[in-house]
């Protein structure tokens, strides 16, 4: 069975180092652009003509100009060979402008188009899949494909438009001569296919140890906070270091091939030259050729051969380019979000209402994550779930998202099953703010704005006051045109929230999701916070997760989730009262956190005597605490 799967695996990758299999994903990236390579290829055949009258004018220099004194000939000559040169200069030149152009917004068009499907890809594939290594796809799998229209191509078309052009004039010249010199190139050109296939693999394998060492390099950056905290400075240094020697060496192993093939190739004409040597000298003492005709003849069996060094050079930048398109391919191949079979309702304002029924889930296949999951959420009403890290609290989370798809069961949205919204339909009416916020590096109004772009300017204000983004903003030097820096790191984590906050404010969304949101806040911070929370509350369907249960007091249900199930469901008071899982969880949260600050000597109501209550006093419980405050807001208004 292991020797069948190896096999059928070998056989596989086989199939994908061959480059004709590539040919229908290449004709699709040059169809759009064929009369841009007809025109490409009319120039190069102009130049290439073009270039055989100097060498051509060679016979008649000297056997006539020179051997027989028509001088008379030699103003002609030279004027015919300056035409011919200026032609080939000004196709030269129109050439590199129309065509590596071309290929320059060819790699524009193919990024813009990799990056806009990756984007649409689902979140399964990010979780599989490094930020480094889809960046390098992106810029630099695509940077080799620009040999496909670019001059590597027409030059490799033009060389052997060239041999061929010389060929018919080496066989007018000499058969024999020209089949010696031809049946060397021949033997020469199976030994370059064979090596091709040997450097090919390597070209392969150079885009994935790039891509590898860039995704690291981004991690090391974007983490370099914590690098620097535990000061690793030395040993990202080190991961880098043999990252690029990797890098290194795949490049050497490929010089070292190309130097080999360039050396065959010098090989190859030097033979080749002394075996015309010997022949032509004979022909020209026999007087079967003049001096002129075997100097033309030369001159042409060099435009034959050059094409070989032209493949040394080119060949490998072709391989490039295709290792590249294959890459590309494999991304543009994947299944985007919405191109799911059955995806075809789209919502108009929804109500709100979620239900769960029945909904299992896996990552992998054979391992379950959650099972069984059935609940309901009335439209504006709040439910929180509580339980141990790894319970599964996040992944119903990402359900209600749509970031995922149940293995069995279903997700109702307004009684709509969301395995078949159209999710930019569902999306738009989703709202999240998470324990991480992610600013991006513009500036504040930006990033609230990011929600809805189109959202005016007084919207976008307002948004801001009422989640006290103008307590700070308005106070920097450019307000809210403060640029705060990759992941907003020129904010504190309090600000940072409330410019997340202000965001789902704007987008006014019908479900919300608070994923911890307020665990990096100061005290300060969450009494500014507080209102801005329980009017983003107001009215919508929310679901909250947070670890400290004193914050969800006041939810209308608490689904208390273990090992992926649902063990216990109800109010606060119920579950309290019950003296189950929720009951241990909450009474053994609120003795640590007692039990944190209360100073060596004092003491504390007995656990399980009564409920116990969250000290104002302590801190940690005072920077939770507007989550629960936000919520008991919108029960009751005029508080």
């Amino acid at each position: 069975m292991g020797a069948e799967t190896t096999s059928s695996r070998t056989t596989k990758d086989d199939g994908q180092k061959r480059p004709w299999k590539l040919l229908p994903d290449v004709w699709a990236l040059l169809r759009p652009r064929r009369s841009l390579l007809a025109a490409g290829l009319v120039l190069m055949a102009v130049n290439r003509l073009s270039g055989f009258v100097l060498p051509a004018s060679t016979k008649y220099l000297v056997d006539d100009v020179i051997g027989k004194r028509e001088l008379h000939l030699l103003a002609p000559l030279v004027l015919v060979v300056l035409a011919a040169t200026l032609v080939q200069g000004l196709t030269s030149y129109s050439l590199t402008q129309l065509l590596s152009k071309s290929s320059q917004r060819m790699i524009a068009e193919l990024r813009v188009k990799v990056q806009s499907h990756v984007g649409r890809l689902p979140v399964a594939y990010y979780d599989s899949n490094k930020t480094g290594v889809l960046v390098s796809r992106i810029m630099s799998d695509v940077e080799g494909v620009r040999n496909l229209i670019g001059t590597g191509l027409i030059e490799f078309a033009g060389g052997i438009m060239t041999s061929l052009f010389a060929l018919v004039v080496l066989l007018r010249i000499s058969v024999m001569m020209t089949t010696v010199a031809f049946t060397v190139l021949v033997l020469f050109g199976i030994g370059l296919s064979r090596a091709f296939k040997t450097i090919r693999p390597i070209f392969r394998a150079r885009p994935k140890i790039n891509a590898e060492v860039t995704g690291r390099l981004t991690e090391a950056l974007g983490g370099v906070r914590v690098v620097k905290g535990y000061h690793a400075e030395e040993r990202e240094g080190k991961v880098f270091a043999a990252g690029v020697q990797r890098l290194l060496d795949n490049v050497l192993k490929t010089l070292t091939a190309t130097s080999l093939m360039s050396l065959s190739a010098t090989t190859l004409v030097g033979l080749v030259s002394a075996v015309i040597m010997l022949l032509g000298a004979r022909e020209i003492l026999s007087g079967a050729m003049t001096l002129g005709t075997f100097l033309t003849f030369t001159i042409f069996l060099g435009m034959l051969v050059s094409p070989v060094f032209q493949i040394v050079g080119i060949g490998p930048q072709m391989t490039e380019a295709l290792a590249g398109l294959e890459r590309t391919r494999e991304i543009l191949n994947e299944k985007q979000e919405d191109d799911t079979v059955g995806r075809t309702i789209r919502l108009d304002r929804i109500r709100g209402n979620v239900a769960f029924e029945d909904v299992e889930f896996s990552y992998e296949p054979g391992k379950p994550v959650l099972g069984g999951i059935r609940f309901e959420s009335e439209p504006g009403s709040v439910t929180a779930l509580v339980g141990p890290s790894g319970a599964g609290k996040s992944t119903i989370i990402g359900l209600i998202a749509a970031f995922y798809v149940p293995t069995r069961g279903r997700i109702l949205v307004d009684g709509v099953d969301l395995s078949k919204v159209k999710l930019d339909s569902y999306r738009t009416q989703l709202g999240v703010v998470l324990q991480e916020t992610f600013l991006f590096d513009g500036t504040i109004r930006e990033n609230v704005a990011f929600a809805r772009p189109d959202a005016s300017e007084a919207e976008i204000l307002a948004a801001c006051r009422i989640a006290r983004v103008d307590e700070f903003a308005e106070r920097f030097e450019k307000g809210y045109s403060t640029v705060v820096g990759e992941r907003g790191v020129k904010l504190s984590g309090g600000q940072k929230q409330r410019v997340s906050i202000a965001r789902a404010i704007l987008s006014d969304p019908r479900i919300l999701i608070l994923d911890e949101a307020t665990s990096s806040l100061d005290s300060e911070s969450e009494a500014l916070i507080q209102e801005g929370l329980g009017y983003l509350m107001r009215g919508r369907t929310t679901f909250v997760i947070a670890h400290r249960l004193s914050t969800v007091r006041q939810a209308d249900q608490i689904l208390v989730i273990e090992a992926g199930m649902i063990v216990e469901r109800g109010t606060h008071e119920s579950l309290y009262a019950r003296g189950g899982r929720y009951y241990e969880l909450y009474t053994k949260q609120h003795g640590v956190e007692t039990n944190l600050f209360l100073a060596p000597g004092e003491g504390g109501s007995e656990v399980g005597e009564s409920e116990p209550q969250t000290s104002s006093s302590n801190p940690s419980s005072a920077s939770e605490s507007s989550l629960g405050d936000a919520i008991r807001l919108i029960r009751d208004p005029l508080r």
